[in-house]
This record gives structure tokens, C-alpha cells and sequence, in this order.
């Protein structure tokens, strides 16, 4: 990344952040229970399609095993299929934990007693 990258970037961010009448810079804003309840659902969706996605492929590799005279092929065969359902319940688990994450943030939020300033 080129310096001008780095400074243009910089600014971007700075730029987002809002000064007050004595000059002290203000944060943005903390999410919100809705924004962590709307990415709980999104990744229990995600989750959920690839359950159906994991459990279409573990059935298709069940009828097609693979069958080859070549004791190399099959195992290079045996090895892809594993590779292949093994990477689709990895992308299950790790929507599923996400969204399970997101729900216990979620209930958190709702929780989370901030201090009111009364000036």
C-alpha cells in the first residue's frame, strides 16, 4: 500500500468521526441489539442452507462412491470427497457458532444497564 493509499484511507476515517464545539472527537455510535439480532438470523440462515447443502452432498458421494482400478485414483478420489464434506460442515459449524454468538450478544444488549447522564 503506497503512502497516498495509507493517507487517503486515513482521512476516510477521520473524516467519519465528528468534532464537537471543544473539539473533542466523537466516537460513532455502538451497534445496537437489532443490528446483532439481524446478523443472528442471517447466519442461522446461512447455517441452515448449508446443513441442507452439507447433508445433498454426503447423500450424492453415498449413491457415486468412487471406483477406480488405480489404487492412486482412489484414493485421490476418497481424499476430495473427504475434503469436499469436510469444508461443507466446516462452513455449517462455523455460520451456526457465529449466529449462536450473535443471539447470546444479542440478549446481552438487551441487558446492559448504561449509565444515563444527567447534565
Amino acid at each position: 500500500m503506497s503512502d497516498s493509499e495509507k493517507e487517503a484511507t486515513f482521512s476516510q476515517r477521520e473524516s467519519k468521526r465528528s468534532k464537537d464545539s471543544q473539539g473533542n472527537v466523537d466516537v460513532q455510535p455502538r451497534k445496537g441489539p437489532m443490528s446483532f439480532l439481524s446478523g443472528a438470523i442471517t447466519s442461522g440462515l446461512l447455517a441452515w442452507l448449508c446443513l441442507g447443502l452439507s447433508q445433498a452432498i454426503v447423500r450424492y458421494f453415498t449413491v457415486h462412491a468412487p471406483h477406480y482400478s488405480s489404487d492412486v485414483a482412489q484414493s485421490v478420489a476418497t481424499s476430495f470427497k473427504t475434503l469436499v464434506i469436510g469444508i461443507s460442515f466446516l462452513a455449517t459449524f462455523s455460520f451456526g457458532f457465529i449466529g449462536l454468538g450473535l443471539t447470546l450478544v444479542f440478549i446481552r444488549s438487551l441487558f446492559d444497564a448504561r449509565p444515563v447522564d444527567a447534565d
